[in-house]
């Protein structure tokens, strides 16, 4: 889809939408929108009760006076109170309505609203942003369409406004945001017989053209380090496991990197510890961990950011074979700390254990972040509004919180400590992989907390928000691609120099 800026027309074809605050009374160019029209958009604004609420819109089909085949009001709210996130929805809402009609173009005229701690062209990139993200498909594998009577598809978007040459270049910045949530959609939509471990790690090789460096370590690799751990999960697949390491140095030359490490588990029935048959199709997404850090990966490089980022994925498939791994086993972890396997679906945190111990043994960086979709639990806490935070270091916490409140991809800090740690302890080795059923995430974190040291570290559970996340105005798709805008405005915000 083509998204462009220009200058504010009411000569434009195709469908034409104003945004609006709240009021009855219709203002600037939606006024004189309404003399062309003979008075037409304040007779439909009675007729419906229109407002201007958040998310309401009004149309108004074959009107005559204008170029456009039909003209849409777009409600952002109180006048004063408009917020990024307001603007993004508008553009999300207007693509969903025009997408259902036959409609090849749409014009979106943004003029005199006020948007607190946002220019008039900021506010204009992200109303572009939201109508990008949510024209967002995944239908490649479709070969029959709905015959639905639909001969016209969508696909180009102007947003008009007073700021058209700084509005372009502010979206070009937040287009490589919606590149990088885009190909993390894709990752985590691709069906299990596509997207399995070695498939994964070759289009990750993709991100060399935007100055990655990947470096992909295999089975042999990976058993020279030691990663017993992580290699145990992927016993049983004919599907061998893969470790990918993206690198992005766009900081300064020596500068410590701060470092994202991802779950990759690209299909999990549960190994021997069999998940219920009921939903197992889901398990195609519990790589969106790892999709979360590729697709930022590519936001950082493409935007050219001025950190050093390191993002690490371990990418394994968790099947129940002869090979596979049982309940009762020890393996040793690269670590040197010794685990008892007390349930083959607990294997998420097995693969990262050894994926942060080589991160931070090998770069040594700032912080590390984990993202993974490990637990059901942290769904039964937060829902799928929330990811759950937990984390060693007050300073990221706080850092995350703010991001995820500004990009609306919300963490909440769950608790950790000496009592939930002792739930893990084992009688056979130095620890096991799951703590019972109580604070199930709570211990999934702690496990993951001994193999970080004392280095900053946040751990993020995905389980609730990566996949199969509520359909929102800019996100219709299973596959969220949550948390790389999120960790794209930690990075702007705070380690970019």
């Amino acid at each position: 889809m083509n998204i462009a800026f220009a200058e504010i027309s009411l000569a434009k074809p195709g469908a034409l939408a104003v945004l609006v605050t709240e009021g009855t009374t219709l203002r600037g160019v939606a006024a004189d929108l309404d003399d062309k029209l003979g008075g037409a958009l304040k007779r439909a604004v009675k007729a419906a009760g229109f407002t201007g609420k958040s998310g309401s819109i009004l149309e108004v089909v074959g009107p005559q006076g204008v170029s456009a085949s039909r003209v849409l009001l777009a409600g952002l709210g109180k006048s004063g109170e408009v917020s990024a996130a307001g603007l993004e929805k508008a553009g999300g809402e207007l693509v969903g309505r025009i997408s259902k009609a036959s409609e090849a173009s749409l014009s979106i005229i943004l003029d005199g609203i006020s948007a607190p701690k946002l220019t008039a062209a900021e506010a204009a990139a992200r109303v572009a942003f939201g109508a990008r993200l949510r024209s967002y498909r995944f239908d490649k594998y479709k070969t029959k369409k709905k015959e639905d009577g639909k001969k016209t598809e969508l696909k180009s978007i102007t947003v008009m406004t007073r700021a058209a040459a700084a509005a372009r270049k502010d979206y070009g910045t937040l287009s490589k945001v919606a590149d990088g949530m885009a190909l993390a959609r894709d990752l985590v939509n691709e069906p299990p017989n596509v997207l399995f471990p070695g498939e994964f790690a070759r289009r990750t090789r993709a991100l060399s053209k935007l100055g990655v460096k990947v470096e992909v370590l295999g089975e042999a690799a990976m058993k020279k380090l030691g990663m017993g751990s992580l290699l145990g999960v992927g016993y049983g697949s004919q599907h061998e496991s893969q470790l990918v390491v993206m690198r992005w140095m766009g900081g300064k030359p020596g500068e410590k990197p701060v470092a994202f490490v991802g779950k990759g588990v690209c299909f999990d029935t549960g190994g021997i510890s069999l998940k219920p048959g009921a939903g197992m199709e889901d398990m195609k997404g519990d790589m969106g961990g790892a999709a979360c850090v590729t697709g930022l990966m590519h936001t950082l490089a493409a935007r050219k950011a001025k950190v050093n980022a390191i993002g690490v994925i371990g990418l394994v498939e968790n099947m129940p074979d002869g090979k596979a791994q049982r309940p009762g086993d020890i393996v040793t972890s690269m670590s040197g700390q010794t685990i008892e396997i007390i349930n083959t679906d607990a294997e998420g945190r097995l693969v990262l254990a050894d994926a942060l111990w080589y991160t931070q043994s090998r770069f040594k960086p700032k912080f590390m972040i984990d993202l993974a979709t490990l637990t059901g639990a942290i769904m039964i806490a937060l829902g799928k509004e929330y990811a759950g935070l937990f984390s060693n270091d007050d300073k990221l916490s706080k850092q995350l919180t703010e991001a995820g409140e500004a990009e609306g991809e919300k963490v909440w800090r769950m608790p950790m400590g000496a009592a939930y740690d002792k739930m893990i302890d084992s009688r056979f080795a130095d620890m096991k992989n799951v703590g019972g059923r109580d604070g199930g995430s709570i211990t999934a974190a702690q496990f993951l907390q001994r193999f970080v040291n004392k280095l900053p570290w946040a751990h993020l559970d995905i389980a609730g928000t990566a996949m199969a996340s509520p359909q929102t105005a800019t996100n219709q798709s299973w596959g969220s691609g949550w948390g790389v805008r999120l960790l794209n405005r930690l990075v702007a915000d705070h380690y970019e120099k």
